[in-house]
């Protein structure tokens, strides 16, 4: 086991699949010999799993919120991502006392509250050492056009830029796009060209100038472009993301298993 674990935060759009996405990698670690810790962050969750270690909701729930304050569900949420942060050494003492090789932290469904909230960057700075990172999700629904993918790319680079963290890509469900549409996707991020010409023929602008820019700010982003497709369904792309995580946290040298791999149902 690792001196200290690797913490990965999932973010994204509303509905890109941060919790399944979550459950999947964290189910494949413990398959592949891992111990893993999954952290709920998002008060708000509707969701009656139980496979948080730590839930947030044990110490800020959002229909609380809602009722004490006399809040609505977006001004709630706003509270509570700064209650939280009052809470989060009560989190972390409840962390430090499971020993693990991953922590895996679902963050709120809403990305602007996780992206543009000072609490937040509280919370990362409590949670994080050394070996952290984060996991941006590229929604297909939005990624599967030029102009969405372009807003999912600067998104990413936000994000990375807000928290400066290592950031990985993810684009999600793949399961639900054509395969030639996942290799369509997976392009635009390794050749910034093919994605400066497919938005342009999306949207041609007379604008030389314009044009120009929007290049140069797409050639900008590729560095940060890398992505991996993904499917928490199929269970895809969850080893190349393990894969590309110790690439950031340790030079590519995979972990010495806590425990011996467990045998598939």
């Amino acid at each position: 086991m690792a001196e200290e674990p690797a913490t990965v935060y999932f973010t994204g759009t509303a509905g890109a699949g941060k919790t399944t996405i979550v459950r999947a990698f964290g189910e494949w670690l413990k398959t592949a010999g891992y111990d893993a810790v999954v952290v709920n962050l998002d008060p708000g969750s509707e969701s009656r799993d139980t496979t948080a270690d730590i839930d947030i909701r044990e110490w800020v729930r959002l229909s609380d919120v809602m009722d004490e304050y006399a809040l609505g569900p977006n001004g709630a949420q706003v509270a509570a991502a700064d209650l939280i942060a009052l809470k989060i050494f009560e989190v972390k003492q409840a962390l430090e006392e499971l020993r693990t090789d991953y922590i895996l932290v679902d963050t709120p469904g809403q990305v602007e509250l996780f992206a543009f909230r000072e609490s937040s960057r509280a919370i990362v700075d409590a949670l994080s050492g050394d070996r952290s990172a984060i996991a941006f999700l590229f929604d297909p629904t939005l990624a599967k056009s030029p102009s969405g993918f372009v807003s999912l790319l600067m998104l990413s680079a936000t994000v990375e830029f807000r928290f400066r963290l290592p950031t990985l890509n993810l684009l999600t469900k793949t399961d639900l796009l054509p395969a030639d549409r996942v290799q369509e996707i997976l392009g635009w991020a390794e050749e910034p060209g093919r994605l400066g010409d497919a938005v342009t023929t999306e949207a041609p602008t007379p604008d030389v100038q314009l044009s120009a820019e929007m290049y140069r700010a797409i050639e900008s982003l590729a560095p940060l472009a890398t992505l991996l497709a993904t499917s928490a369904t199929e269970r895809t792309g969850l080893e190349a993301m393990y894969q590309r995580l110790q690439q950031t946290f340790g030079a590519g040298e995979d972990l010495e298993p806590s425990h011996a791999p467990l045998e598939p149902d």
